[in-house]
């Protein structure tokens, strides 16, 4: 069995994890449900079902359309203001230990990699 048809992804494939937002609002407001999951929206780190939610709800409702406007406004500036690069060694050992990880999940999964 290979790595993908295990449902791990291809060496440097990019992974969008997404989880879905409980409906339930645990008694608060529409609004603070909404608002506490602004990041997940602005991220795409919501289902697709889950922005349609999020983006019917702002459509309707002017203040958490301006706090979803402000929230932009604030990624805008971090990634405007953000030139930095790390180093290269530091780029190198991250990807050294993601790839330990991933071995280990693979053999401790019981899957075995590919020869």
């Amino acid at each position: 069995m290979t790595e993908q048809e295990a449902g791990m992804p291809a060496p440097g494939e990019q992974v969008r994890v997404v989880t879905p937002i409980p409906h339930a609002t645990g008694g608060e407001s529409e609004c603070a449900h909404a608002i506490s999951h602004l990041y997940d929206y602005l991220d795409s780190e919501m289902t697709e079902e889950d922005e349609a939610r999020m983006r019917a709800h702002i459509a309707h409702c002017s203040p958490c359309l301006a706090e979803l406007g402000v929230e932009e406004l604030v990624k805008r500036l971090v990634r405007r203001s953000c030139h930095e690069q790390a180093p290269e060694s530091l780029r190198v050992r991250i990807l050294a230990q993601l790839s330990v990880s991933r071995t280990t999940y693979v053999v401790e999964s019981g899957v075995r990699p590919p020869a």
